[in-house]
Order: structure tokens, then C-alpha cells, then sequence
């Protein structure tokens, strides 16, 4: 996998691309925040680090997303909760604090990109609530016949609700599918997301929680 590296610090940069390198990946060291603008097309994957000494991380997830869907995983020494679930809001998939075990951020590489292949299906598959439409093939979300932007972590919530539309999913079932291992996952990181999924569709009536146990998409 095609790992774009983006972090100002030589010997983090040099342990992480080994690393990576040493586990299958290839990894691409960039130290701006204007490199990874610029190269973000070439990669399956970015590793983000906020301190960047152009752009401040979080305003480059900005305007990343608003082009790209790639797969974000954050790796800061940035870990208040503000800055956290900013950058969960801003669109990271995942959100990692400075300093991680090695072991532990291959698993969360792997299960960002493990969620976000999981598009190709045997058939075409469209779920309809009032007048949301989710199409989990295409990937694309419609309300009221317009389409709605969402991150990748945003649309493996909503795939992971829709598949079963009608039926309550718990937290912890979402957490494993979506995250991969509900061990990894953090209980705010779904929050957060569905706060934003639930903002950006604007229909309160068609993602409910079920109080004590999940949520359920229509029906």
C-alpha cells in the first residue's frame, strides 16, 4: 500500500518510513502541508502529522476533504480533546497520539484501509429511507435527490447501518465493523461521526438511537 507520510520531524519520518517499509507498505516522506495538497492523488493512505511548519495540519484535512476521500489516519503529539475531535470532524479516520506503539499503528493503518476497500459487491445495492439514498456500491449518498459529501469513516457508519436498515445495530458491532477491532476503536470516535453524518443528511427521523444499546438507520 502507498503510504504518503507527512511529518517535519527527520527521526520520526526516518523510524515510520522504515517501518512501513519493513511491513509491505511504501511509504513517501513529505514534510508540507502544501506536498500533501499537491500529492495526495498518488497515495492509498496518509499518515498526518499536525505540527507541519507551513499549514497547520488540521487546515491541510480541511482542504484535503474537500477533494478527496482518501483515507486519513492523524499521528500528532496534539491530543487535547479539542484538537482531537476537530480533526475527527474535519474528516480523519482515525486519530493516533504521539508516541504509539508500533504494533498499534499498523493495526489502525490496517483497518482504515481494510474498511474503506470493502465497496466492490457481487450486485448493485441501494437503501432508501424517506428520501435518503444510500448507494453502497457507488458509494454515494443522496437526500431529497442532491448528493452529500461524506469522509470514508462517515459512509462505513452509515454502509454499516444501512445494510441492516430497519434492525438496531449496537455500538460495539459498529465499532468492530467499521474500525475493524472494537478494541481499537474509541467510543467518542463513533459520536463524533455520527454527529456529523447525522448534520450533514439533516434527517434526524431516519438515524435513530436506541437508548442503552445502538442506532438504527430507517424503519
Amino acid at each position: 500500500m502507498r503510504v504518503l507520510l507527512a511529518e517535519d520531524d527527520d527521526g520520526v519520518a526516518d523510524a515510520l518510513t522504515e517501518a512501513l517499509y519493513e511491513h509491505g507498505h511504501l511509504p513517501t516522506r513529505v514534510r508540507r502541508g502544501e506536498e500533501v495538497l499537491v500529492r495526495h492523488r498518488r497515495a492509498d493512505l496518509l499518515l498526518l502529522d499536525l505540527g507541519l511548519p507551513d499549514l497547520d495540519g488540521l487546515e491541510v484535512l480541511r482542504k484535503l476533504r474537500a477533494v478527496s476521500g482518501l483515507p486519513v489516519v492523524v499521528l500528532t503529539a496534539r491530543g487535547d480533546e479539542r484538537s482531537v475531535v476537530r480533526g475527527l470532524r474535519l474528516g480523519a479516520d482515525d486519530y493516533l497520539v504521539k508516541p504509539v506503539r508500533l504494533a498499534e499503528l499498523l493495526a489502525r493503518i490496517e483497518a482504515v484501509t481494510r474498511r474503506s476497500a470493502t465497496a466492490a459487491a457481487p450486485a448493485p445495492r441501494i437503501v432508501r429511507a424517506d428520501d435518503v439514498e444510500v448507494d453502497l456500491d457507488a458509494r454515494r449518498v443522496t437526500v431529497g435527490g442532491a448528493e452529500v459529501r461524506l469522509t470514508t469513516k462517515e459512509f462505513a457508519v452509515l454502509a454499516a447501518l444501512a445494510t441492516r436498515a430497519g434492525t438496531a445495530v449496537s455500538r460495539q458491532q459498529l465499532m468492530d465493523e467499521v474500525w475493524g477491532d472494537a478494541y481499537l476503536a474509541v467510543s467518542r470516535s463513533l459520536d463524533v461521526h455520527l454527529t456529523q453524518l447525522r448534520a450533514k443528511i439533516g434527517r434526524p427521523e431516519v438515524l435513530t438511537t436506541i437508548r442503552g444499546f445502538g442506532y438504527r438507520f430507517g424503519g
